[in-house]
């Protein structure tokens, strides 16, 4: 088939316009015109092809096999495409001689076939491959890389390098690919590289160079500087973003900006020389320190500036620290402490001004020196450096004594006596512990003997450097202070009067004895001085207070050395007697303290005698009583001692246990008795001698128990003398006493009435306010009404007495002494006291018609009392006889069982 070149290629049954195959052939270079009908499958194509298929010379049906397997791709593309479709297909080409060629073929479907140019371009291919081996090397650079490079499109990370993966922490490119760029990002620098990249606008745009914070996969961060590069990704744009790590370079950025600072704002002169000694720098310190400004400083000698010769390398040969003294610009001395240091064109000098400190040096040891308390500085050594002269006023040594012994060999004793071992020395503990050591109390041995208490504490002079530190002792002399505590201390647990125990240590030194092995059975001794208040009141406290004391020492002597003898108050005693054996050693005992005791007492030229009262309690192994029960319990047996006739001792036992508690039931019932009306009055006539008539009646107090009966005045009324029931009991009567007699009075009994008062009444504020009420009340006249007063009452030397009955006598009241005889009478003292009526006691009535004496005494007492216009009243007559030598001895009145018994008021009068 040959060409037409004016009307293209010729085909049967097939036309071209031959404009469409120009056009073909311009867009191509070193073009092959080629057709092909698809009716018939026919090829043709324009002289040239075989050379382009390096087929010269070959068959016809060579080059139409060969041209028909290169486009076949583009045969089965047109037979569906639409008219005047371009189509397009490079293919490799191996050549028969096994030459290697690619051949480009640019088609276009016709009605009924195609058209189509082709064109060697192998030169082209090999352009790309040259231009693929320089992206491959390209890429190992890239991956290779020690500046992180990273793509990202539209915001999502595409791609990046190893370097890129470090500086987030990733250890595979999976944990970062497909992840918003932002996630990697510090927030504080995400809209600064958002900016960055919106500027970025044509292709192969770059970014200056910034910084930015990355966050890292494990929370961390990372400083790096930054520069993006608008590019292209897979043929769409993208950004390519190339990293450095400045962290490192930041970090020495800092170190030099605070090593510029530390320079510029150190307290220190620091001053730079050059190696002939002229400044080459000058911070603001030694500006301040020496008034030279910087400006004016540099290029000087730099000894003339510090105002004293200056040699750094001197400086360095003799250690690189030296002190000395410098002047400042306006003549000032400065101390100073220098340090040297070389450099490599010159010195670097430190000035450190110490002039304030040693200023305070001076200051404190003037401050140490003045103190009054002691205080030592001990070396790393463990010897004194220096001593203040209160540490040798109170150790009694020099500063050089105490320079020359360690401390550690001064005897030290703690507050028991006991000496320490240097162990236990409060430095030894300080090294090593690195505690200081407060307040210790110690006791130590000066050079001459004498013992000093000490408050001494230890500290460090430098903690850190411990245990090699040195260490201050400071100490107070607390001698005179600790004999004032022991004092107080004595005090507080002894009597002051005797200097016994008191009740306090007496419990203590008990408990101990009962919880503590070792002291074996224990016996309790509770001693009463009997008659002893009788001494007191007569003669006084001074009198009664020697007394307590000779009797306090008789009792100290005659007990063993480790027993306690104690005073509990008044004229109580305790002894308390450790490890006896049985009941008879304590007998022993007992029997020798009495006759200590009982050794008449001889003071201002009296010779006085005193019993004891004691009551024993033994304890041993088993024993569940405390203390306070024992002392209790041997209170108890005294007291039964003294109910026995005084002047004996008593066991405590089962039964008298049984009748202490009876007796504490008993008290309980009495104060029930009060408020329930269970007491009521008896009244025992008083009759007059001359006319044999009732001119009074004596009201008595008794109690009817609901469960007892009758209960003995003898036993409840020291139950209410002793429980401050008594003047609850004393009101009660009075009431009804004056209500009962004031009645009778108003039917025509002249008769009086008689009550009696305790001494613990005539203490009681209350009672003149109850008299009188009581009589106005009950409208008996205040002459109607005698109260009588036991003789020891009206002995005392009471200011409260000597009111009470002032007040009492002012209300019209009569006043009688009763039981006179049992003390110390005398008629000076009844012409002191305002008394109407004086009651002999009944101990010398008994006798009367028996002995002489008795009658001598009773008509001595009549006399006596007649002598001072006062009535005399006998008490317990019991038969004719007694009360006729009564009439004869001229006493005035009389009462006792001979003459009525006690009866309800009802009984009396009926």
């Amino acid at each position: 088939m040959e060409p037409n070149a004016n009307h293209g290629v010729g085909v049967p049954g097939l036309s071209v316009d031959h404009e469409q195959v120009i056009d073909l052939a311009l867009s191509a270079d070193r073009a092959v015109i080629w057709s092909f009908a698809f009716e018939g499958d026919v090829l043709a194509w324009r002289p040239g092809l075989d050379r382009l298929l390096a087929l010269p010379g070959a068959p016809e049906s060579d080059v139409r096999k060969t041209l028909a397997e290169l486009v076949e791709p583009l045969l089965v593309a047109a037979r569906t495409a639409p008219v005047w479709h371009d189509l397009e297909l490079e293919q490799p080409y191996r050549t028969p001689a096994g030459d290697a060629r690619w051949i480009r073929f640019h088609a276009r479907t016709f009605e009924g076939g195609l058209l189509g140019i082709a064109t060697d371009v192998t030169d082209r291919h090999e352009d790309r491959r040259e231009l693929a081996d320089l992206a491959d090397r390209y890429r190992l650079l890239v991956e290779l890389s020690p500046d992180g490079i990273v793509v990202h499109q539209y915001g999502v990370l595409t791609y990046a390098n190893p370097a890129g993966l470090g500086f987030v922490g990733a250890k595979s490119v999976s944990e970062v690919l497909g992840r918003p760029i932002t996630d990697f990002v510090d927030p504080p620098s995400v809209p600064s590289m958002l900016r960055r990249i919106a500027g970025l606008n044509e292709p192969g745009a770059t970014s200056e160079p910034a910084e930015a914070v990355l966050t890292r996969l494990d929370g961390g961060q990372v400083t790096i500087e930054s520069v993006s590069v608008r590019t292209t990704w897979e043929g769409k744009p993208a950004f390519q973003v190339i990293m450095r790590d400045v962290s490192a370079q930041k970090a020495a950025e800092a170190a030099l900006r605070f090593q510029a600072a530390l320079v510029q704002h150190v307290s220190d002169a620091i001053i730079a020389t050059d190696a002939r000694g002229r400044v080459t720098s000058w911070n603001p310190a030694a500006e301040t320190i020496y008034g030279w400004r910087a400006a004016d400083a540099l290029g000087q000698e730099v000894g003339r500036l510090v105002g004293a010769p200056l040699d750094p390398g001197d400086v360095l040969a003799h250690g690189g620290v030296a002190q000395a003294t410098h002047r400042a610009a306006d003549g000032s001395a400065l101390a100073v402490r220098v340090s040297a240091a070389e450099m490599d064109d010159g010195y670097v000098l430190v000035c450190a001004d110490e002039t304030a400190r040693r200023r305070a040096e001076r200051q404190f040891s003037t401050v140490v020196a003045a103190l009054d308390e002691g205080v030592l500085v001990i070396g790393p050594h463990g010897r004194v450096i220096s001593a203040n002269p209160a540490a040798e006023h109170i150790l009694g040594a020099t500063e050089a004594e105490l320079m020359a012994t360690p401390p550690d060999n001064w005897p030290l004793y703690d507050e028991d006596g006991r000496r320490l071992d240097p162990s236990e020395y409060p430095s030894e503990q300080l090294r090593r512990g690195g505690e200081p050591q407060q307040g210790r109390v110690l006791r130590a041995k000066r050079a001459d003997g004498r013992i000093v208490w000490l408050s001494l504490s230890c500290r460090a002079m430098n903690p850190e450097d411990m245990p090699s530190s040195a260490y201050v002792l400071s100490f107070t002399d607390i001698t005179e202070r600790k004999a004032i505590g022991e004092r107080l201390a004595h005090d507080a647990t002894h009597d002051p009067l005797t200097g016994l125990a008191n009740r306090t240590l007496v419990l203590q030194r008990l408990n101990t004895a009962l919880h503590e092995e070792g002291y074996g059975a224990t016996a309790v001794l509770f001693i009463d001085l009997d008659k002893f208040k009788v001494i007191n009141d007569s003669l006084g406290h001074t009198v009664g207070d020697r007394v307590l004391q000779i009797a306090g020492e008789r009792l100290r002597h005659a007990v063993r050395a480790g027993d306690v003898v104690g005073r509990l108050g008044g004229d109580e005693f305790v002894v308390i007697a450790f490890g006896v054996h049985d009941e008879s050693g304590v007998r022993a005992l007992t029997n020798h303290i009495r006759d200590a005791v009982t050794t008449p007492i001889s003071v201002d030229g009296r010779r006085l005698h005193v019993d004891a009262s004691i009551g024993i309690v033994l304890t041993g192994p088993g024993d569940q009583r405390d203390a306070d029960e024992l002392l209790r319990d041997a209170d108890v047996a005294m007291y039964h001692a003294k109910t026995l006739g005084r002047g004996r001792y008593e066991f405590f036992d089962v039964e008298l246990r049984m009748r202490m508690q009876r007796r504490l039931r008993l008290e309980q019932d009495l104060r029930d008795a009060v408020r329930h009306g269970r007491l009521w009055a008896a009244y025992q006539p008083v009759v007059d001698l001359r006319t044999d008539e009732m001119v009074a009646v004596e009201g008595l107090l008794r109690w009817t128990h609901p469960v007892h009966g009758p209960i003995s005045p003898a036993e409840f009324i020291p139950l209410a003398e002793e429980s401050d029931l008594i003047n609850l009991l004393g009101s009660h009567i009075l009431r009804e006493t004056t209500r009962e007699v004031a009645g009778r009075r108003a039917q025509g009994a002249a008769v009086g009435l008689k009550i009696n008062l305790s001494t613990r009444q005539l203490d009681d504020p209350a009672l003149v306010l109850a008299v009188e009420e009581a009589l106005a009340v009950t409208g008996l006249p205040a002459e109607a009404l005698c109260l009588e007063i036991t003789e020891s009452a009206l002995m005392r030397d009471s200011t409260v007495t000597s009111k009470t009955l002032a007040a009492l006598r002012e209300l019209g009241v009569c006043l009688a002494i009763d039981d006179f005889g049992t003390g110390y009478s005398s008629l000076a003292q009844l012409q002191r006291l305002t008394l109407d009526t004086l009651k002999i006691d009944r101990s010398f009535i008994t006798r009367l018609g028996e002995t002489g004496d008795a009658e001598v005494i009773v008509t001595s007492i009549i006399a006596m009392a007649h002598a001072v216009h006062l009535t005399v009243v006998a008490e317990g007559v019991e038969n004719a006889k007694q009360l006729e030598i009564l009439k004869r001895l001229g006493c005035d009145q009389a009462q006792g069982y001979y003459l009525g018994r006690p009866l309800p008021a009802a009984e009396l009068w009926s």
